[in-house]
């Protein structure tokens, strides 16, 4: 139905009553948090949104801020679609995500530690030990090895959704390289440039204190006997999709941005070259996965490593953030039991609800799956960026028959959740050239070093611009939002 409003920008608005919309109420009031924020809006008409939109993207495209998309035939450099309309987070709301979010991050890192130990969650039943057996990611180089701090996943990128029921539920953990934080921190920046003068009506707790805060937890793991660790950031290159990410996070911390031909090994320590001579490295924050990261002890043909890396890690010379081997728990099998670790590690009950899953691994449970995937969402258990999910009710019957087939090959690479409703948020669409409701979700940064954590007061509010579609990332023709954490 159409809305109402005085808001110029607003007026041709039509809430969708099928979602909870995060703007307007039911009866199609503005909701409390966001009346001075429209008030403000209305100072500006739909052609002065579309002449901001631009300057937006120009100044994205003038810092360099862009992402890589593979697609079947050919790579292609973008633009990191960016929406004018901020999400505002009240504060006993953000409590309750945050709280949610660190219980998360330190059930998984006792999750790891047990794993690659003593074993207890396993040998006791809780978690089935063959689906840590039969994971990609689980790594038998890292048995018994204790990292520095005691700390494998140094950072963490939670993704929540706000569902009908106005309550947020997690949808997965990202703890191998969860990436998206600088577009945080760049989309602030452009909403102030775009719009200044806004933030004067809202107190908003800052986000650009995420590098600072990042560069303390690195140097809280370094190697035993190192008083000021030298860290760096390594990068695959130039032709990674977050490269601009790897860039900006080394740049804000003011460390070295490198790549695996700029190191070496010898005597097990590690070094960086310079042109003053080979400089030791302490700490470093990798964003090569872990096959790619030592050639010696994964994949030979890798060129993207340091020759000797693992074995220097397992002396304890040099840091690894995150930690090798994270990737078992970022599988989406093992979220199916995050509140039994949860109860397990922590005595307590979750916080933040998991979506309901079924891993098709369990014969009940996939014969269920088979049977309804018209109402579920189909996602591989090691995939990220939205690639290889499948949406049941958006399949034709052909399609339904082939996904049954791929699921019936490989059981285990897969899991099914109800399609989720997501909230909606207003946001702006360049075709329309006017304002419209779409699907959005949030992913959170967590950081743990040793007697120190922090969780970013904003997160990455991703925007799936595709009318109707459910797939928020990037990759997949989603944008992003400036999202605003209101202090008390």
């Amino acid at each position: 139905m159409k809305l109402n409003t005085s808001q110029p920008s607003f007026s041709s608005y039509q809430r969708d009553t099928h979602f909870y919309d995060e703007i307007f109420s039911e009866n199609n009031e503005v909701k409390e948090v966001y009346k001075t924020l429209l008030n403000l809006y209305s100072e500006h008409t739909v052609q002065d949104f579309a002449r901001l939109n631009e300057k937006a993207k120009a100044s994205f495209f003038n810092q360099g801020i862009t992402f890589q998309v593979y697609g079947e035939h050919e790579t292609k450099e973008k633009i990191f679609p960016f929406d004018l309309f901020p999400r505002i987070i009240d504060h006993k709301e953000w409590s309750h995500i945050e709280k949610g979010v660190l219980q998360r991050s330190k059930a998984l890192n006792h999750f790891l530690w047990d794993i690659y130990h003593d074993k207890k969650i396993l040998k006791q039943g809780i978690v089935p030990i063959d689906l840590i057996n039969s994971s990609a990611n689980y790594l038998d180089q890292m048995q018994g090895l204790n990292p520095p701090g005691g700390i494998y996943n140094h950072i963490s990128g939670t993704d929540l959704i706000k569902h009908s029921d106005g309550k947020y539920y997690v949808l997965e953990d990202n703890i191998r390289c969860p990436s998206g934080v600088s577009y945080v921190i760049c989309n602030r920046t452009a909403l102030k440039r775009a719009l200044f003068g806004v933030f004067n009506h809202y107190q908003t707790h800052t986000v650009t204190d995420y590098a600072e805060n990042l560069l303390e937890i690195m140097e809280s793991v370094k190697p035993h006997g190192v008083d000021a660790p030298t860290c760096v950031v390594i990068t695959p290159g130039i032709y990674n999709s977050a490269y601009y990410e790897h860039s900006y996070l080394a740049k804000a911390m003011g460390v070295e941005l490198v790549e695996g031909r700029d190191l070496f090994v010898e005597n097990d320590f590690v070094y960086m070259r310079t042109i003053n001579g080979a400089q030791k490295v302490d700490v470093i924050y990798r964003r090569i996965d872990d096959t790619f990261m030592d050639p010696l002890e994964f994949r030979p043909d890798s060129t993207l490593g340091v020759p000797g890396l693992l074995a220097a890690y397992k002396l304890g010379n040099v840091c690894l953030v995150n930690a090798p081997g994270t990737g078992v728990a970022d599988d989406k099998a093992i979220y199916t039991y995050m509140p039994q670790i949860i109860k397990y590690y922590l005595g307590e009950e979750p916080i933040l609800s998991n979506v309901h899953t079924y891993h098709c691994h369990r014969p009940d449970e996939l014969k269920y799956v088979l049977d309804n995937i018209e109402n579920l969402v189909i996602k591989p258990v090691d995939e990220a960026g939205g690639y290889g999910i499948s949406i049941g009710n958006k399949l034709t019957k052909e399609e339904i028959e082939n996904v049954k087939k791929v699921i019936k090959e490989n059981p285990r690479k897969y899991i099914a959740q109800p399609i989720m409703s997501l909230s909606v948020h207003a946001t702006y669409i360049e075709d329309s050239k006017s304002f419209e409701p779409r699907h959005v979700d949030l992913r959170t940064f967590c950081l743990l070093g040793k007697d120190k954590s922090f969780v970013l007061k904003g997160g990455l509010t991703r925007v799936a611009l595709k009318k109707g579609n459910l797939i928020v990332n990037s990759s997949q023709g989603g944008g992003s939002k400036d999202t605003w954490v209101l202090k008390k």
